[in-house]
């Protein structure tokens, strides 16, 4: 038997195939649009997929303002930031943050499910989202992908 057949390739910056897609979030529930953009922005749909490396896709989301959330979450979901200051705690509901920015929401989102470590922010790094159906990376010549059938 031949065990040269049997070698991991662990793929790097310089080998791995990285791709532009972009994302339809129209009518998409938030939690399960921000998983799937979360595991391409990482490549764990490749076959070639190596933990500790950047080699996943540039990824796209477009119509981020037409993002849906299930039961109560528009208005009793809570986004917390601090100012650094005594008594500088701010809370920020979806609903109010999808009608002021509702890039954040999807970013925030997806940012939550990337490692919390260098190669995160990294990948992070991958993510465009607009809001409306334009986006200024045509000569990326991204592919469109349809999260229904990942």
């Amino acid at each position: 038997m031949n065990t040269l057949s049997y070698k991991t390739i662990s793929v790097n910056k310089a080998t791995a195939q990285k791709e532009w897609v972009v994302v339809d979030a129209e009518g998409e529930i938030l939690g399960r649009l921000a998983s799937k953009v979360a595991k391409l922005l990482r490549g764990k749909y490749k076959p070639s997929f190596t933990p500790h490396v950047d080699c996943g896709d540039n990824v796209i989301v477009i119509n981020a303002e037409k993002v849906c959330l299930t039961g109560n979450k528009m208005t009793d979901k809570q986004y917390i930031r601090h100012s650094g200051y005594p008594g500088g705690q701010r809370v920020t509901t979806a609903a109010a943050l999808l009608e002021r920015k509702p890039i954040a929401l999807v970013e925030k989102a997806v940012k939550g499910m990337l490692p919390k470590n260098r190669l995160g922010s990294e990948l992070y790094r991958n993510l465009n989202v607009y809001v409306g159906s334009e986006h200024p990376h045509e000569a990326q010549q991204p592919k469109k992908i349809d999260l229904s059938k990942i």
